[in-house]
């Protein structure tokens, strides 16, 4: 998990200035990529699993572990580590990063962290965005002299891309009831599946019995074949119905 200890206590926006560089030839280089718990969101493990022309189901059990969140239940996936003294990303070469185009979201804003909020009110989705630093010992790219806003090292990173992909994802965390109750193992898995394992949800969709229970617009259902970013977010609405966050599908009457 994140060190505590590393996030700076300044809260910013995306207006906000820093300077950082980070480049081949710095003393540090790779240091972030070793002994590091990397969480992947839906969207991550999409890009990945496609970059090494696998199946999401054979990625997830090839690269990654699962932590359950012992209060909500929630599942989360993070990245393994290699087996080696430094437990290095196993995506970590000589050269750098051997995923570069394709690299999580968390590597993506690294220095910078982000946290998404949600004030106590009725409205949907996300309503704040925070950021902060992350300042490890380790790291010497404050010291340069390449100034940025937030908002301009977002652009830069292709982190914007990222975080609009998984939004419906994060939405998923704000329930209307301030007391949830933790997820069971059959709502888990599903959760897990629905926004984890995408080619074991579409099989799931088209499949089985689903579309013949669910009354979904025919023009949805043409979008999700051909688009597998549109059965993400079906994903993230089928997860929020089964969750009762949100009434986002219905039934067909019998």
């Amino acid at each position: 998990m994140l060190n505590i200890n590393a996030i700076a206590p300044e809260e910013l926006t995306e207006e906000s200035k820093f300077k950082f560089r980070c480049y081949p030839g710095i003393s540090c280089y790779r240091s972030c990529c070793k002994n590091i718990d990397i969480m992947l969101t839906p969207y991550c493990i999409m890009r990945l699993k496609n970059r090494f022309g696998m199946s999401s189901g054979e990625f997830l059990m090839q690269y990654t572990y699962v932590f359950i969140e012992p209060r909500s239940g929630y599942p989360f996936v993070f990245l393994n580590k290699n087996n080696d003294e430094e437990k290095t990303c196993p995506f970590l070469y000589e050269a750098g990063c051997s995923v570069y185009e394709d690299r999580p979201a968390t590597c993506r804003y690294y220095p910078v962290g982000q946290a998404s909020l949600k004030k106590f009110d009725m409205t949907d989705g996300i309503t704040e965005e925070h950021y902060f630093f992350v300042k490890e010992p380790h790291c010497k790219g404050f010291n340069e002299d390449r100034e940025w806003t937030v908002a301009e090292w977002r652009k830069a990173e292709g982190v914007d891309l990222y975080d609009d992909m998984n939004r419906g994802w994060k939405e998923l965390f704000f329930k209307r009831n301030l007391k949830p109750e933790k997820l069971d193992e059959r709502k888990a898995k599903a959760f897990y599946m629905a926004c984890y394992d995408i080619d074991a949800f579409r099989r799931f969709v088209f499949e089985s019995r689903f579309l013949q229970i669910f009354d979904v617009p025919e023009d949805r259902v043409e979008k999700m074949k051909k688009d597998e970013t549109e059965l993400m977010n079906f994903g993230f609405d089928y997860v929020k119905f089964l969750l009762m966050i949100k009434e986002t599908l219905k039934l067909k009457h019998s």
